[in-house]
């Protein structure tokens, strides 16, 4: 019985020393791609338990879920890279050699790479300050959407006409970004209407404010209207008022549009439009 078990054993050996692949910078054998196997395994279990500890555990206040979402994504990239790294030297691949046979290669690499080492950096720099988290409203441009998750090179942010938009990270760092969630709970905004000269101007505040109020996108109490010029046409009023939900304040603007045409309407206000008197002079009156 014992003789069997060392037949089996030495065969065992024979066969995970055995080499795939020897030179002098890659020693390849069975026994190394097991053990690189077996390294992912554990990498992969030690991602679950922390991700499971981050989510499924109380923190306290501190770890909302974007700091919980931050910490994961940095420390899976950390053990991601340490596993590659014990692996390489695992299956025998002997990196300052390369390095110091192949910079000229890398130098090209790392020249026709320079704009995905421009998003990596821009990535991690995301994740360590933590302008911006996955469930936060920002505004690029003109451009309102929200994120949806950060990765090292991109990150996906989902827009208002529900498209996912991949974007580099380097954009996000170099250009001007409106974190609309950071910055507060709700985010003010305005909308302008002219009124025909002669309506009552405090009859015009009233509804103004009590359409905004009206909707339930709105804060209520805390909106106040500005008489903000005399036009060629109009007194030109603006209602500024603050919503909780800016992802949705173009469809929150056309609600109130909609309200203030119709209380116009009943109150007999009219919204004037640009007119011209013309004067035709006859000749044979001169």
């Amino acid at each position: 019985m014992a003789q069997t078990l060392d037949k089996i054993k030495n065969f065992i050996d024979t066969i995970l020393d055995y080499r795939i692949w020897d030179n002098q910078i890659v020693k390849l054998s069975i026994q190394g791609i097991v053990e690189v196997i077996l390294l992912f395994l554990v990498a992969r279990i030690i991602i679950w338990f922390i991700k499971r500890w981050l989510y499924n555990f109380r923190l306290g206040p501190a770890f909302d879920d974007g700091r919980r979402y931050t910490i994961f994504q940095i420390t899976k990239y950390v053990v991601y890279t340490v596993i590659i790294v014990m692996g390489l030297e695992t299956l025998g691949v002997e990196v300052t050699t390369i390095l110091a046979a192949e910079t000229a290669l890398f130098v090209g690499i790392g020249l026709g790479l320079q704009d995905a080492f421009k998003d990596l950096s821009s990535g991690i720099i995301i994740l360590m300050e933590r302008t911006i988290s996955a469930g936060d409203i920002i505004r690029i441009g003109e451009e309102i959407g929200k994120v949806e998750s950060i990765g090292l090179r991109t990150t996906t942010i989902r827009s208002r006409d529900d498209i996912l938009i991949i974007m580099p990270n380097h954009r996000i760092t170099n250009e001007a970004v409106t974190n609309l969630t950071l910055q507060n709970s709700k985010t003010r905004f305005s909308i302008k209407v002219g009124v025909e000269y002669g309506a009552d101007v405090d009859l015009v505040k009233k509804i103004l404010v009590e359409c905004v109020e009206k909707n339930k996108n709105t804060s209520n109490n805390e909106s106040f209207v500005l008489l903000r010029d005399f036009g060629e046409s109009a007194i030109i009023f603006e209602i500024l008022f603050y919503s909780r939900d800016p992802f949705i304040i173009e469809a929150t603007k056309s609600e109130i549009r909609f309200e203030i045409d119709r209380r116009f309407r009943e109150s007999g206000i009219t919204i004037p439009f640009p007119q011209r008197t013309v004067w035709h002079m006859n000749p044979e009156n001169k």
